[in-house]
């Protein structure tokens, strides 16, 4: 059997007295205490958030919930929703001598736009040079913020898939 010790700390008395209420934060002469018995604690954090889903398998793209697109030589608009988004693809570039290429993720908030993700190359010094970049990554767009991806001509382009993971408020949306 484990033995027990009383803590007497102000400080830490007050701390739980401001962070739970119930527990003692009605009246003096409750004591914290210690105690070398091992007690296991239960994370029930999930459940009680209303979602049984690992966080990681919560962003997992679903045939009901995922939604593909492609750019190539203009500027599209993806995703005009608010709330968080998880963008997964790749960016494929293939530079020449016909001058600098770009290819772009942009947030715009129907006043301005900023580039959040640019993948840029200078003329190739001879012949052709392509690369595959992968993207993974998550947004938060707010009422009036678009997602656009932009490329500068159709040997450049942008696919993949797009996500709602959660409301704007952050309530999960699962698959």
């Amino acid at each position: 059997m484990g033995s027990e010790y009383f803590i007497n700390s102000q400080e830490l008395e007050d701390k739980i007295r401001q962070l739970l209420p119930s527990q003692g934060g009605a009246g003096a002469g409750f004591d914290l205490s210690a105690s070398t018995q091992i007690i296991p604690i239960i994370d029930l954090t999930e459940s009680a958030s209303g979602s049984n889903i690992r966080e990681d398998l919560q962003s997992s793209l679903s045939f009901k919930s995922a939604t593909a697109f492609e750019v190539a030589g203009t500027t599209s608009t993806i995703i005009s929703n608010t709330g968080y988004w998880r963008i997964i693809g790749t960016i494929n570039k293939s530079s020449n001598s016909g001058g600098a290429e770009n290819c772009s993720i942009i947030l715009n908030d129907g006043a301005s736009t900023k580039t959040i993700y640019k993948a840029s190359s200078s003329t190739a010094a001879s012949g052709t040079q392509d690369q595959l970049i992968p993207i993974d990554f998550i947004v938060y767009l707010t009422a009036g913020d678009t997602l656009q991806m932009s490329t500068t001509n159709t040997s450049n382009y942008i696919s993949g898939s797009v996500r709602q993971i959660a409301d704007i408020n952050g309530v999960l949306v699962n698959p």
